[in-house]
């Protein structure tokens, strides 16, 4: 989701409210962070095949901060999972693009994730917002 200038839960706020608007369909995707970057890769290639955030470019990780679930049914069961997401400049210009997602593993819960982005991407504090 393009955020123009804006980071931080700004951003997330922004494009967790615009994807939720428009009943975007969720794409299961492998998200893999090391000390390079974040690479999505879509195992279906429904979206695209494999796509890679340079660590230079993560300005930002954290939880849906209006703490907004993605529900869903299963089985006749309705399922709430917990919303994250990361903000990072697009390869295509000086604007920002939101990755939005949400929990899939029990194992592996948002915070987890997020706080490992966090360490692993960002030392442990937030980068300036990127310009």
């Amino acid at each position: 989701e393009n955020t123009e200038a804006l980071t931080g839960p700004a951003a997330v706020k922004r494009a967790v409210q615009n994807i939720l608007q428009k009943k975007a369909a969720a794409h299961v995707v492998h998200f893999k962070v090391f000390g390079g970057g974040i690479t999505l890769t879509d195992a279906t290639r429904k979206l695209f095949f494999r796509r890679h955030y340079p660590a230079s470019g993560v300005s930002y990780a954290g939880l849906d901060p209006d703490e907004r679930r993605y529900t869903y049914l299963e089985n006749g069961t309705q399922h709430e999972k917990r919303i994250f997401a990361f903000v990072a400049r697009a390869s295509s210009g000086a604007d920002n693009q939101c990755q939005v997602f949400a929990e899939l593993e029990p194992e592996q819960p948002a915070t987890a994730i997020v706080n490992f982005v966090n360490k692993a991407l960002l030392g442990n504090s937030q980068k300036r917002d990127i310009i």
